[in-house]
């Protein structure tokens, strides 16, 4: 089998610094295993936890990593492969191969993982773990440290947790090299859509030739593909819809490389040649808004305020349609932006398409002196603090229509000296849209990744003729 790896040095010095960073005891990685669909045999398609491969690269089910802080010695755990699974998989690397691959000196069996978190437990060494989110890893940490599998997340080191992110948070060139290459892959996933969709299609049609994109170029999908004429429903995978002459697709899609990094764009198009004019005239208001965050973007500038000013461009656009009044950031101050934009601005990505997730939006997403907002619109954004030079992070505004919301709010007569209801009653069946790009921090301000994807309005149109 062939493995997707870096340099064996750049994962030694990863595992190094984690050590370091985290200074006594023992640091167990978890890698994933088979995960069963509907019987034994069936299983989901295997992905590897992302801190495991981020540190020990081996993309193999069964697998884990367990450092010594204080002697410095590394154990890679796992199964050597009998002639059963040589049957049906193929020649497998023996596990110290798989070990040498990533410069790791030692192995021992899953079988006697158990044994050795037992025995430094009875020493009283800490064992630091990360959050366990499959059910598997759970049932077997809460085994081998002796405790309900409900206090796991309580016993989850923050030492670690912090120390994880200090290292994944900002990418290094290979890692954006690869990133190019999973956003470049994207852009071809979402031209698919563009150039193949013709009215009386139902929409599983447009989103087989997306997936089409990714697995041509030897990865696969980041996320789910949304790919819908209800772009107001935020994660909307059915595909089940006829599209037609006037309807606007809006296309949510990524590809994840053979190395497991992240693109996610998105693209909102007509169905038929053009967008209608209130298509349009909303399309340029979202299109605005991506343009001026997208400036904003630099070191120390808070995601939040890029958010906050994304937010007001887009009720500026509104108060030009004369569905919003008075003043624009007055009204986001009044979270006026949350009845036409309920989720947030964009997200940290990487080797997960919401990078980091796993440990913790309030660590990964936020900081000490930056709290996220329990409040509606507000609680959605995922990404709030101080930008660095290294973070890859996406843009992506929106407008989404949403009757049921806009409903609520006239009930309650809410917002009412910034809102004209009236107005906006007309657009009840609009729908949604969304344009999301992805970027790099550099130290001076941000650059794009991946090749050129169309947004502009005249530019969509050309790849609809």
């Amino acid at each position: 089998m062939h493995l997707h790896l870096f340099d064996k040095l750049v994962y030694s010095h990863r595992r190094t610094q984690l050590a370091t960073n985290v200074g006594k005891g023992l640091i167990l990685l978890m890698g994933n295993e088979d995960s069963s669909m509907n019987y034994a045999d069936n299983t989901y398609p295997f992905r590897q936890d992302s801190t495991f491969l981020y540190y020990a690269g081996i993309d193999i089910a069964g697998l884990a990593l367990l450092l010594d802080t204080e002697s410095g010695e590394e154990f890679l755990f796992g199964r050597e492969a009998g002639i059963d699974d040589i049957i049906w998989t193929g020649p497998l690397p023996s596990l110290q191969d798989l070990a040498d691959s990533v410069a790791i000196a030692k192995t021992l069996p899953y079988a006697q993982l158990g044994e050795v978190l037992k025995k430094a437990n009875d020493a009283e060494r800490r064992v630091h773990i990360l959050p366990p989110y499959r059910p598997e890893n759970k049932i077997k940490l809460a085994s081998w440290l002796d405790m309900p599998i409900a206090a796991l997340k309580d016993y989850a080191s923050l030492e670690l947790i912090r120390a994880v992110i200090a290292q994944r948070e900002c990418k290094d060139a290979d890692e954006i090299a690869e990133m190019e290459r999973a956003v470049s892959v994207s852009v071809d996933m979402h031209l698919a859509a563009m150039k193949y969709t013709r009215p009386g299609m139902k929409e599983y049609e447009i989103a087989a030739k997306v997936e089409e994109a990714a697995l041509a170029a030897g990865g696969r999908l980041s996320y789910p593909t949304i790919l819908t004429i209800n772009g107001q429903v935020l994660h909307n995978h059915f595909h089940g819809n006829e599209v037609a002459e006037g309807h606007m697709i809006l296309c949510d899609a990524g590809a994840e490389t053979a190395m497991h990094y992240a693109g996610d764009l998105t693209r909102t198009f007509p169905v038929g040649k053009q967008f209608t004019t209130r298509q349009r005239e909303m399309y340029q208001v979202v299109l605005d808004s991506l343009d001026h965050a997208a400036g904003l973007l630099q070191p120390g500038i808070q995601y939040k305020e890029v958010h906050t000013q994304a937010s007001v461009k887009l009720l500026e656009g509104l108060k030009a349609l004369n569905l919003v009044k008075g003043d624009p950031a007055e009204a986001v101050a009044a979270g006026v932006h949350t009845l036409f934009f309920q989720c947030g601005l964009g997200h940290m990505i990487g080797l997960d398409v919401h990078d980091m997730e796993d440990l913790g939006e309030q660590y990964v997403g936020y900081s000490d002196t930056l709290r996220k907002s329990t409040e509606f619109g507000w609680k959605s954004l995922r990404l709030g603090r101080e930008l660095k030079p290294g973070f890859v992070l996406t843009v992506e505004p929106g407008i989404y229509i949403i009757p049921e919301l806009i409903d609520r709010w006239v009930a309650e007569n809410k917002l009412s000296n910034f809102i004209d209801y009236k107005t906006l009653a007309t657009y009840r069946d609009f729908g949604g849209i969304r344009i999301e790009d992805n970027f790099v921090i550099t130290d001076t301000g941000s650059r794009k990744l991946g090749k050129d994807l169309p947004k502009t309005i005249a530019a969509v149109e050309a790849l609809r003729q």
